[in-house]
């Protein structure tokens, strides 16, 4: 563990955020847990993996989106204190292609011990997890990347991301990433399932907030059928506004001495 650092004018560093994050990655086991469960068929690959997973670590910290960026980082006194030593772009990148679906799921589980691991130490009795999407534009020709709903550049192929936080603990529990063209409640289901397959041992009270875009029933009986809770804005639909009124009707009979309300009162 690094104590001190010091940093003469010819030895200044623009990410000094960076030592905080690697030091809580390290104090909470985040790296031994990764060196440990993350591991490669390739022995060469497993040799190189932790270095290049801080690299990666590092560059997304401090806001790098193209491989090439990380030389930003190669003289940084404070990522070589750290004894992270960063590769070309080339290198990395071959790196990357070296992960499969067996070695991405790998990275998913070590995610939720993580998680179960903050989740104890905070012993909190009941969570709100928010699931929601978010499109990623694109430039270029990426594997999976599809014209589909993008705000920001339309028409450009994006990737549709579903994801799930931790409101309390504001934790990233899991994600996916998604073609473009992807429904926004595709997948969602089977994400719920992962999370409460993960979480049915801890013994909390657990509530999904989504906004409209997942109000299906498939997500709904899924969540009932686990013991969870939710809370999901729904579009005012007529005839839906219609059975809601006529499902309150005998409460608000008895509340208004048996007048019948007419439809649009609330």
């Amino acid at each position: 563990m690094i104590k001190k650092i010091e940093f003469s004018a010819r030895n200044l560093t623009s990410n000094a955020g960076l030592f905080l994050l690697l030091e809580h990655a390290n104090k909470n086991g985040i790296f031994d847990l990764i060196d440990h469960d993350l591991v490669f068929e390739n022995a060469s690959t497993n040799k190189i993996k932790m270095n290049h997973i801080k690299t990666m670590l590092c560059g997304n910290f401090i806001g790098i989106d193209k491989l090439e960026r990380l030389k930003l980082l190669q003289s940084d006194p404070l990522v070589n204190e750290f004894a992270i030593s960063i590769k070309e772009p080339e290198t990395v990148s071959r790196f990357l292609g070296n992960f499969s679906y067996k070695t991405t799921q790998m990275l998913r589980e070590i995610n939720f011990k993580l998680f179960r691991k903050l989740l104890r130490k905070s012993k909190l009795k009941s969570i709100t997890i928010d699931i929601d999407s978010s499109v990623v534009n694109v430039e270029g020709h990426q594997e999976g990347a599809i014209k589909g709903y993008n705000p920001k550049k339309p028409g450009n192929p994006c990737y549709n991301i579903q994801f799930a936080f931790c409101d309390e603990l504001k934790a990233y529990l899991s994600g996916y990433i998604r073609s473009g063209d992807t429904y926004t409640a595709n997948g969602a289901a089977g994400m719920i399932k992962e999370i409460m397959a993960h979480l049915k041992d801890e013994g909390l009270e657990i509530t999904f907030r989504m906004d409209s875009g997942y109000f299906d029933d498939a997500i709904q009986e899924t969540i009932e059928s686990l013991g969870g809770k939710y809370v999901i804005k729904g579009k005012g639909y007529p005839t839906l506004v219609a059975q809601v009124t006529i499902h309150r009707l005998p409460l608000l009979q008895a509340n208004q001495g048996g007048r019948l309300p007419s439809l649009s009162q609330p």
